[in-house]
Formats: C-alpha cells, sequence, structure tokens
C-alpha cells in the first residue's frame, strides 16, 4: 500500500470528497439539479451515553481550521478555499498499489498546543497503520452484525480517510446541528462511502475527536492523551467500516472484540471505547457528573482566548465574603495569563493593597496580575496607571466637600478614611477603621491630630464612610447623598461602606481612559464585577459578568449572571466564557 499523509492546520478541503460525490449522484439524474447538502447515513454511538458517534463531510489534502461546525460540516470546496498541505508523492511502481490518503486536521480554536501538535503529527503514521490492519482483518470477517458494504478495499484505487482534533465547544456544534443533542462527545465519525456510485476511490469518512474529552477521559483512565485518542481513532474507524455497537448486545460484543485485537496488533496501549466506558461506569466515576461542563479547570490549554483583556473587580469579585482570593480563582488566573490574556484590576482598592492581596497567592509581581509596573485601574478610576505602571490619570475631591465630612465624623464619631494615593489617613482609632488594614488589606490609617492638619497632608482621591449596613442606608446615604449636591457623588461597592468619589469619574471612565492609552477596544474586553461602581465597566465590556452576589444594578447591565464570590464565581467565569 502506498501512504499519503496530510497534516495541516489551515484552511482545506474536507468537503472535496463530499462535493465531488454529490455531484456524481447529481448527473445520474433527469433532469440535473444541484446536489443537497448529504447528512449522516446513520449515527453512532460510543459505549458510554455520554460518548456518542456519528459524523461530517470531507475530503483529502489537508485540513480545515475555522470555528463554525455548521460551515464545515455544509460548506464546498468553493465556500471554504483550500491551501496545498505540504505532501509526500508516493514513488513510481510498475504494479498499481492502493493508496491511503489520510489527512490529520486541527480545528482552529485548538492552540498550537505542543503536546497536540505532536500528537497530529504521530497520527500522520498511525492512521494508515490503522487503517491497514482494519482492511486485512475485513476479509476474513465473519461477523453477524457489520455492514458490509465495505468489503474489499483491494477493488479501489485510492482510501481517502481525515481525522479532526478539535475541542467540546466545536463537537458540541456538530452534535447539536447534526444530531440535535446540546453536549460534547468524545469522537464523531461519519461515512461517506455510497456504494451505488461505483467511483474508484473509497471515500471513507470522518473522525472527529474532542482533544478536551479525550484529556479527561485519558486521566480518569490512568493513562496518556496519545492513548486515548489511540482509542478514539480505532472506535471511529470501526464505525465507519460497518461496525456499529448499538444495534444489539451481539453487536457491541462483536465491535468490542474487534477494538480489543486493534489495539493488540497496534501495540496500542489501553482497552477499546466500548469496555473502557464500562468500566468507568461500574466504577462511578465522577467523569459523568463534570462531562456537561463546558470547561473545566486546567482544560484552557485546549482554547484559545475570545478576549485580550479581563478586567476584574477585587471586592465581592476576585475576593470572597473574608475578603480572601481562593486557591481556585488564583489558578483561573494563571491559566488566563498562561494563555496570554491580560488581567487588569479594576478597583476602588488602592495598589498597595491589591499588591498584598496578590502576593500569597504569587500573583504580584511583573510576571503576575498586579505590580507597580503593571496597568490598572484603582480607587474607583481616580487613579488610573498604564504602561510600565506610569500614572496617566488623577483625579481628587473638592476640599469643601473633604472639609464637612471630616467634622462630620468628627462631631458624630462616625469613622472616615481618606484614601491619598498610597496612604490612608483618618482622624480617631476605631476598630472599624482597623479592619480596613487588617481584612481589606488596604495601608494602616494613619491618625491625623486635626481636620486642617489631615487637609494639608496629602490630596484626597477618595472618603469612604464605615458604618453597619443598616446604618449606611437609612442615615449617611440619604443625608450625604442631599449635602454634597452635585459636588460628588456617593457610591457603594459593599453594603457597610459609603464612599464619596469626585463627580464625573467613575470605574468605568477609568478603564476606558486605560483602553485607550493601551489602543484597545471595548470588544477585546471581558469584565468580571459585582457592585454598582462596577455598572458602566460592565456595560463597556464586549462580555460583561456580573456575580449572583451582586447589586441588582449591576445584574441588570451585565450580559452574564455568574455564580456567587463564595463559590469562586470569577474562576468559573473565565473557564466558561473567556475561552
Amino acid at each position: 500500500m502506498l501512504v499519503r499523509s496530510y497534516f495541516s492546520s489551515s484552511a482545506t478541503t474536507m468537503a472535496r470528497a463530499l462535493v465531488r460525490a454529490a455531484s456524481s449522484l447529481s448527473s445520474l439524474q433527469s433532469p440535473p439539479r444541484p446536489p443537497a447538502p448529504l447528512r449522516p447515513r446513520a449515527f453512532h454511538y460510543a459505549a458510554s451515553p455520554l460518548k456518542k458517534s456519528a459524523l461530517l463531510g470531507r475530503g483529502t489534502g489537508g485540513l480545515w481550521r475555522g470555528g463554525d461546525a455548521r460551515a464545515f460540516a455544509r460548506a464546498s470546496a468553493s465556500q471554504r478555499g483550500y491551501r496545498k498541505a505540504r505532501r509526500q508523492l508516493p514513488k513510481k511502481s510498475k504494479e498499481r498499489e492502493l493508496e491511503l490518503s489520510v489527512s490529520i486536521c486541527i480545528e482552529d480554536d485548538l492552540p498550537d498546543d505542543p503536546e497536540i501538535l505532536s500528537i497530529a503529527d504521530l497520527l500522520r503514521v498511525n492512521v494508515p497503520m490503522a487503517m491497514k490492519l482494519a482492511f486485512d482483518g475485513l476479509k476474513d470477517s465473519n461477523y453477524k452484525t457489520r455492514d458490509t458494504a465495505i468489503q474489499d478495499v483491494g477493488g479501489y484505487q485510492s482510501v481517502e480517510l481525515s481525522v479532526l482534533l478539535c475541542n467540546d465547544e466545536f463537537i458540541r456544534k456538530l452534535n447539536k446541528e447534526w444530531r440535535d443533542e446540546d453536549h460534547a462527545t468524545d469522537v464523531l465519525s461519519m461515512s461517506q462511502h455510497v456504494p451505488e456510485l461505483k467511483l474508484p476511490i473509497l471515500m471513507l469518512g470522518d473522525i472527529v475527536i474532542s482533544v478536551e474529552t479525550a484529556a479527561r477521559q485519558a486521566e480518569e483512565r490512568g493513562h496518556t492523551l496519545l492513548d486515548e485518542i489511540r482509542i478514539l481513532l480505532v472506535h471511529g474507524l470501526l464505525h465507519l467500516l460497518g461496525f456499529d455497537h448499538e444495534l444489539s448486545e451481539e453487536a457491541e460484543t462483536e465491535m468490542e472484540k474487534e477494538e480489543e485485537i486493534l489495539l493488540k496488533s497496534l501495540g496500542w496501549k489501553g482497552k477499546g471505547l466500548i469496555q473502557s466506558a464500562y468500566d468507568s461506569q461500574n466504577d462511578r466515576s465522577p467523569y459523568k457528573e463534570n462531562a456537561t461542563d463546558r470547561k473545566k479547570e486546567g482544560s484552557l490549554r485546549f482554547y484559545k482566548p475570545k478576549f485580550s483583556y479581563i478586567f476584574c473587580d477585587m471586592d465581592g469579585t476576585l475576593l470572597n465574603s473574608k475578603s480572601q482570593i481562593s486557591s481556585i480563582t488564583a489558578k483561573a488566573l494563571k491559566e488566563a495569563l498562561s494563555r496570554g490574556v491580560k488581567v487588569v484590576i479594576a478597583t476602588g482598592k488602592t495598589r498597595p493593597a491589591v499588591i498584598n492581596i496578590m502576593k500569597p497567592v504569587d500573583l504580584a509581581g511583573r510576571d503576575g496580575v498586579i505590580s507597580e509596573l503593571s496597568p490598572g485601574v484603582f480607587v474607583q478610576g481616580l487613579l488610573v496607571y498604564g504602561r510600565q505602571g506610569r500614572e496617566i490619570f488623577r483625579r481628587n475631591l473638592d476640599q469643601s466637600v473633604c472639609r464637612e465630612a471630616f467634622l462630620y465624623s468628627q462631631e458624630q464619631k462616625v469613622p472616615l478614611i481618606a484614601f491619598c494615593e498610597d496612604r490612608c489617613l483618618t482622624l480617631f482609632e476605631h476598630p472599624l477603621v482597623n479592619s480596613l488594614h487588617t481584612v481589606y488589606h488596604e495601608p494602616k490609617a494613619e491618625i491625623m491630630p486635626s481636620v486642617e492638619r489631615l487637609l494639608a497632608t496629602a490630596d484626597i482621591q477618595k472618603m469612604i464612610f464605615l458604618d453597619t449596613s443598616e446604618g449606611v442606608a437609612t442615615n449617611l446615604r440619604p443625608y450625604w447623598s442631599e449635602a454634597i449636591g452635585e459636588r460628588a457623588n456617593v457610591v457603594q461597592a459593599v453594603p457597610d461602606m459609603l464612599e464619596i468619589v469626585p463627580p464625573g469619574t467613575s470605574k468605568g471612565s477609568g478603564v476606558r481612559m486605560l483602553l485607550d492609552h493601551l489602543g484597545a477596544s471595548a470588544e477585546e474586553i471581558m469584565a468580571i464585577g459585582d457592585g454598582e461602581n462596577d455598572v458602566e465597566m460592565l456595560e463597556l465590556a464586549s462580555l460583561g459578568v456580573a456575580l449572583s452576589n451582586g447589586s441588582e444594578k449591576a445584574k441588570a447591565v451585565a450580559n452574564v449572571i455568574g455564580i456567587s464570590n463564595d463559590e469562586d464565581g470569577a474562576a468559573d467565569a473565565i473557564y466558561r466564557y473567556a475561552f
């Protein structure tokens, strides 16, 4: 046998053979009419209820790189376009030999992961080996349940097969389009063989494998990703050759036996897919419970980022109700960074506070989320830092507002903190003042001897009154909303704090200013927040995610409402929507 094995990660003519077959069918009809889109004649299912098989349209000479599963399955060669793939031409021979034409394909939304590229390269050799052994097995086959439409491959000049590696999202779309089932499977296969055409080319079909599902199953079953993909390849190939374990118990037994024979003959590790799925069900593996999640921790390597930037709030978003960042959320941020996404903090906190919070989880520093050299939006957008951490915007409060507020604080004994870039100032000690440092990680407040001394010490960007949630709602907010008029605004990030900020500024305006500075557009960003101070940022972003613990105003403008901060909602949003 001669082997032509093509590998490509760009647009291809996987529909070429399908179009050729459809055109031939059309020429037999009178009068001629345009060929209708071919759909799979039969769908085949894998052993596990979660893993069913069937699928697609194809041709030879390379691979299709594109994100639209429907277009992949329906498009003609003229619609798709194609680039010649590197190929090794067979040597001329006096006697005609059966040519195996194999395309190893990588779907466009799979990133250039080194392991995937290595596996794809190995499949150039593995797939023809599996095909040859499978064809040899057909000659003496005594299986009672196999469809014998393909029997003697020696009667063809060549055999064409494509193998496409993709992620869960892509295979989910194919399942939804062709099978009306909106979930991912591990492998799908579809025969393009039409016996009535009497073609010299056996268009065997396509095998589509979700690398993400394969990786989860490999971990569950204790072998490598390559081992699992080989198992799925054998399963898909047998479906194309007429085996169908869904027909009956006898058919399942026969296909399971052929899987075992092929894997042993090839020297490949692992049990067949039918037996592996059966073992997993008997072991009550947690895989079934998690399989419906589109993306899970550790799976981002199989996805390309949808956004260049993720803008994240801190309190109530990245931080849980204990004002801590969990290891799960930290890991999600690290995975996003490793995939090339820039994570930018947009918060009411000061920059030193964010650095202090991120240090214990190794997210502070040049390669982390925050450092003195990274861009960010702080103190409700009143301090914005751009490239190399340089200040590009600052806005201070009207001193008359500051004086009135501190006089009120002094008289009413309600603690008030002034935020002055990297410093916090106040008039007296109070447990709530201390909690701002011990719980919220802000700089320890410096006690000033008088209002005038405090005002003369530094420019004030914002002030925060600290009280109970009831005290803020019934006393502080109504009083100061009226008292400051148009000289300032009041906002709330958390229920027990009332913030007074300059008018006309917000976290959203700070984000917009930073995007202009970085030369980025709102279409490139995803934003995650929870408070009413996040509203403009969520509205601005291409995708705004408000966590379920957030304010009604934030949830009203968000594109998506995620789970709560105490359930690692920010991490879930990153895994689910950023890729």
